[in-house]
């Protein structure tokens, strides 16, 4: 989870394993606890507070952002847009070098940074609007800053939790976040109606640096300390261990597979996404506050979908619960586009709803696979590899639905958007996922040292 990942988009998939020089062995996590237990151990519970935390503070932001642009600086829909483009732009520029730099150091000391870092550029927008300076330049030159930050700490973030947590506590530890997550993001988005009809949609972002010095104070508390890097002498060329990471994505079929559906799927949920509060403001002429209140109440399928996702991924099976929670569901998205004024809103809500339980619920089962699948000391490197199609689809997906909405009209493009949800899920029913029940425990030692090349040394499970 990145400092500032934001609303639906999807996690970065981790990759499979290579052969490079040896490392130092990873500490034992804490012993697995029995169901519901996980709650008692401090690490995870303080990274759970902080992580809670900062999703509140980002769906604050991620509806006080738009509001800033549209009601305050009169920004038009395409600027819009790209200010929804502009925080997920460095998975680009910067995407592939982190997650070489995050495998070279230890990740708690990034994490720190990156939210520190944050803190201070989000100060800077209320700063600026109090001296009656703010600019849409500097809401975009913000928005890419704090993104940048966001790269180091979600891939960060992602190498950090499987050493933290024993492996039969990770169903369990995902599920805790992604269900926090999502109520986190609902009392947000409430929040963000009524801090922005009390105190205007700048004061959101005062509440957002709150939250990243909580997750500070929270990550600076945690005890577990990772096992030293590798030396400098035993490291590779930036540019090789940058190859070796993309050829080990594109290599094995399951993460190939999500690597191509996480960037389909982010393109289309990102394009509506960028334009939703233009169109609940101009098409649908709700007020700011009800806007919060709307997209926080759909957002209540994140919780449910958090709630039943551990549960129907037993009882169906893993693979069969990806294609139920990505392909099904989301069919109800196509709701969206047809919201109106008074009991149309109700289309919204469940469309909304739909996509959100379906999205929160994918991203457990899936979660956990790749934390099975992948070696911890590797999930930095090759998370970021997988992240750079995965997360590079959203700016292009945010200029997308702007340039749609200017050109069609905002209902027409939000119809284009909506219905590339579940398109975007056949790339998992046309994957060995439709194929068997479960995902698989880890990769099989043929096709990791394909996917590794001609590197030498023993594939580790």
């Amino acid at each position: 989870m990145s400092a500032r990942t934001g609303r639906l988009g999807r996690t970065a998939p981790a990759a499979p394993v290579t052969a490079t020089a040896p490392t130092a062995p990873a500490p034992v996590p804490v012993p697995a606890r029995g169901p519901g237990l996980l709650r008692r151990h401090r690490d995870f519970r303080l990274l759970w507070s902080g992580e809670t935390a900062n999703r509140f503070g980002s769906a604050v932001t991620g509806l006080a952002m738009p509001l800033i642009a549209v009601t305050t600086l009169h920004a038009t829909t395409f600027q819009v847009a790209l200010l929804g483009a502009a925080g997920w732009l460095p998975w680009l520029l910067i995407g592939l070098p982190a997650g070489v730099w995050v495998d070279r150091l230890r990740s708690r000391p990034i994490m720190l940074v990156a939210a520190a870092a944050s803190l201070l550029l989000v100060l800077t927008v209320p700063v600026a609007a109090r001296a009656g300076l703010l600019t849409m330049t500097q809401l975009l030159a913000v928005a890419t800053a704090v993104g940048a930050a966001g790269v180091f700490f979600q891939t960060a973030y992602t190498a950090y939790l499987p050493r933290l947590l024993a492996p039969a506590d990770r169903a369990e530890g995902n599920a805790k976040l992604h269900g926090s997550a999502s109520a986190a993001g609902i009392a947000g988005l409430g929040s963000a109606g009524l801090i922005a009809s009390i105190a205007g949609p700048v004061g959101g972002l005062a509440v957002d640096a709150a939250t990243f010095l909580l997750s500070v104070c929270c990550t600076a508390r945690i005890r577990h300390r990772e096992p030293a890097p590798r030396p400098a002498a035993e490291r590779r060329a930036l540019t090789r261990e940058i190859a070796d990471g993309l050829r080990l994505v594109l290599g094995d079929v399951w993460f190939r597979t999500f690597a191509l559906w996480g960037a389909a799927s982010n393109l289309a949920l990102t394009g509506f996404q960028s334009i939703l509060v233009v169109f609940l403001v101009r098409e649908v002429h709700l007020a700011p506050g009800a806007v919060g209140l709307l997209v926080a109440v759909a957002s209540t399928g994140g919780v449910a979908g958090a709630a039943v996702a551990r549960r129907i991924a037993a009882r169906t099976g893993t693979a069969r619960a990806m294609l139920l929670f990505e392909l099904g569901v989301p069919l109800l998205t196509l709701l969206i586009p047809l919201t109106r004024p008074g009991a149309g809103l109700a289309l919204y809500l469940v469309g909304g709803f739909a996509v959100s339980a379906g999205v929160v619920a994918g991203n457990i089962v899936k979660s956990t696979f790749q934390q099975q699948y992948c070696p911890s000391d590797l999930l930095g490197r090759l998370s970021a590899s997988s992240a750079v199609l995965n997360y590079g689809a959203i700016p292009v997906g945010a200029v997308l639905g702007g340039l749609l909405g200017t050109e069609l009209g905002l209902r027409p493009a939000m119809w284009l958007m909506t219905a590339g949800v579940p398109l975007a899920a056949l790339i998992l029913w046309f994957s060995p996922v439709r194929r068997c029940r479960d995902l698989p425990d880890g990769p099989r030692p043929s096709g990791v040292q394909a996917a590794a090349g001609s590197s030498a040394g023993t594939a580790v499970r």
